[in-house]
């Protein structure tokens, strides 16, 4: 295969900029799920990993659903990889990049058997996932305990949440499927929308506008930043915000919440400490393997932040799958035309249908008689 290569060792980042076609070039150690779906649905003609898409560490559903998807999946690739120039067409063959006729890169191709072996063999390493798990988990309770029990430096906001429902959208698996069922939900109780990064730009798909923007800015986009929302950025628990001189280009007034762990998480904390009555979660991660496979040590924290907020989180995340319209467009007319037909049937057979219906015709035949006096009058 072959195409114009794009290249960002961060995969979120190329996504923005990949089109249908193109041979994409990444860094990524352990492909997650999210990451897979957002190339899929970029459709490139091959995928290009410097690093390896399973490590061995858990196993990681990114790359078989990029295998699954029928797209070229070329593993380990090494760094030399990423000094492809953008733009530059070049061609793959058997686990070889080539630049015109230079070999750049030579990595190994992954098929749905390899990518089933080194699940099997990932799956063998739950166990140390788990304890490393369980110890950032106690760590992250040792250096946070004053914010999860008592709230200590949660910042001012302007926007009231204090007795409202809220809805926290973040782009993770199934979000877009979820927040449109969701639609009926938002348009009756008028929940307070807060968008996770790039799940402001979910709410702004939707046909929606978010109240309060959450995260480190690293992928929200510059419209949802100015669509009027209040930014609440992210910083490191040090006061390092590396998202404040994002948002100050662009002359976005903002508040700072420095805490550890992931911006899920303060969005929760943030909404259940001004008082939400109901916090509903969209693309948010459950389960352990959703943990792991977002990468990061400091997901233990959202272990914690869901026990903090405890019975006001409704985890929305599946929503779509549990009710899907079995009904189509033209089954439901042909239901409602027979509901009418019986209902005409029976009014027939009742001494007040016969009348009905008797008033009913006499008044056509009155219409028609008029329609006919018109045009006779015209002929």
């Amino acid at each position: 295969m072959h195409g114009p290569v794009r290249v960002d060792p961060r995969t979120k980042n190329l996504t923005k900029r990949l089109r249908a076609g193109d041979v994409a070039v990444i860094d990524h150690l352990d492909i997650d799920r999210v990451s897979a779906e957002a190339l899929v649905a970029c459709r490139p003609a091959a995928v290009l990993n410097a690093a390896r898409s399973t490590s061995g560490r858990y196993p990681n559903l990114g790359p078989d659903i990029l295998v699954e998807a029928g797209i070229p999946l070329v593993d380990d690739l090494g760094s030399d990889v990423l000094s492809l120039t953008e733009g530059h067409r070049v061609r793959v063959l058997d686990g070889l990049v080539y630049e015109g006729d230079r070999l750049i890169a030579e990595g190994t191709v992954q098929d749905a058997a390899s990518v089933a072996a080194a699940m099997e063999d990932a799956r063998e390493g739950l166990a140390v996932q788990l304890e490393s798990f369980a110890a950032n988990t106690m760590d992250y309770l040792r250096r946070e305990r004053d914010l999860l029990l008592d709230g200590v430096g949660v910042p001012d906001i302007s926007t009231v949440i204090d007795g409202k429902q809220v809805l926290i959208v973040v782009r993770g698996y199934h979000y877009k499927e979820d927040l449109a069922m969701l639609r009926s939900y938002i348009v009756e109780y008028r929940p307070v929308l807060i968008g996770v990064d790039g799940g402001a730009d979910a709410i702004l798909e939707a046909g929606w506008t978010p109240h309060l923007i959450v995260g480190d800015m690293d992928s929200v986009s510059d419209r949802a930043l100015a669509c009027g929302a209040e930014v609440v950025v992210h910083a490191y628990r040090d006061g390092r915000a590396p998202g404040v001189e994002r948002v100050e280009q662009l002359g976005v007034s903002h508040v700072v919440f420095p805490a550890t762990g992931t911006s899920e998480d303060v969005a929760m904390l943030l909404a259940d400490d001004k008082g939400a009555e109901l916090i509903v979660a969209v693309g948010t991660h459950a389960t352990l393997v959703e943990f792991l496979d977002k990468g990061r040590s400091g997901m233990a924290s959202t272990f914690l932040t869901r026990l903090r907020v405890g019975s006001k989180l409704i985890d929305a995340k599946g929503v779509s799958r549990l009710y899907r319209q079995r009904i189509s467009n033209w089954q439901l007319a042909a239901l409602v035309l027979a509901g009418l037909f019986a209902l005409m049937v029976a009014l027939a057979a009742t001494e007040a249908g016969q009348t009905l219906f008797g008033l009913l015709g006499a008044r056509l035949d009155d219409v028609w008689s008029s329609v006919s006096s018109f045009f006779a009058g015209w002929s």
